[in-house]
């Protein structure tokens, strides 16, 4: 290493934790009791169990369904195919549920992957910002004339749907509760999971209906109420479209889910 500055050896080093890259090793002093290997050996294999702890910390009921060996096994290939290379350590993991989903060693399982999405996506609305929710009087309060242009901004918490196709959220449910272990089951009909986080610090989730599950995706691409009722005219009569896409909007707005409405230009 030609270039020993503080910084130069720090960087070093982290590319021997992350990568392999033995350069720092023209640095590290043996001893007759510790070899260069050994000491390296010793850094190394604590960065690593420090990464398996955070995994474990972040899918707890992944690491409950493979059992303690199943889910090392699963956490060093991790490791191994996406070392960690963020700030923080509560950012890493980010990509198991496609990692599951993806690697032959358990792509035939696919409970894991959809109970690491689940889990994921727990935490990310856990630890989302703060935020100010509107309350349903703020439908109110929109002009008759302004409903058809009228468009929704949703909560930082709000998480991407999930999308499952096995009883996912009630295996989660028995293994945080420490209840007897259910059995995975396939569903009849796959379901769509929302998740976010209420002002009581709250995580929250719960399923939906095929069209809520549409309504809320549109709104969320930005479509406005007059393209939601039009599009719920694939589910509902003509003359039950209006309060169904009315009552989704009250739902979110009592989930604590909106935080802003728009009506062209504007803002009530």
């Amino acid at each position: 290493m030609p270039d020993r500055s503080l910084r130069a050896i720090q960087q070093a080093m982290q590319q021997c934790l992350t990568d392999g890259d033995e350069r720092i090793r023209s640095l590290i002093v043996g001893t007759p009791g510790f070899s260069i290997e050994t000491r390296l050996g010793i850094y190394t294999e604590a960065y690593r169990l420090r990464l398996i702890d955070a995994l474990g910390d972040a899918y707890p009921a992944v690491h409950t369904l493979l059992g303690d060996e199943g889910f090392h096994a699963l956490a060093t290939a991790y490791i191994d195919r996406h070392p960690s290379h963020f700030r923080s350590i509560r950012w890493f993991g980010d990509r198991l549920a496609t990692f599951l989903a993806d690697h032959p060693a358990w792509k035939d399982t696919p409970l894991l992957a959809e109970m690491a999405r689940f889990e994921w996506s727990l935490r990310g609305a856990f630890d989302a910002a703060d935020f100010t929710p509107l309350t349903t009087q703020a439908l109110h309060d929109v002009p008759p004339e302004h409903w058809a242009g009228l468009r929704l901004v949703f909560s930082p918490t709000l998480q991407e749907p999930c999308y499952f196709n096995w009883n996912s959220v009630k295996l989660w449910q028995a293994i945080d509760a420490e209840s007897d272990p259910i059995p995975p089951q396939r569903l009849a009909q796959p379901e769509t999971w929302l998740i976010w986080r209420n002002t009581e610090q709250q995580t929250r989730f719960r399923s939906l209906l095929v069209d809520e599950a549409w309504a809320m995706n549109s709104m969320r691409q930005g479509q406005d109420f007059a393209a939601i009722c039009d599009g719920l005219g694939e589910w509902l009569d003509e003359e039950h479209i209006a309060a169904r896409a009315a009552g989704f909007l009250h739902q979110w707005l009592e989930d604590e889910l909106v935080v802003a409405i728009e009506t062209g230009n504007t803002s009530p």
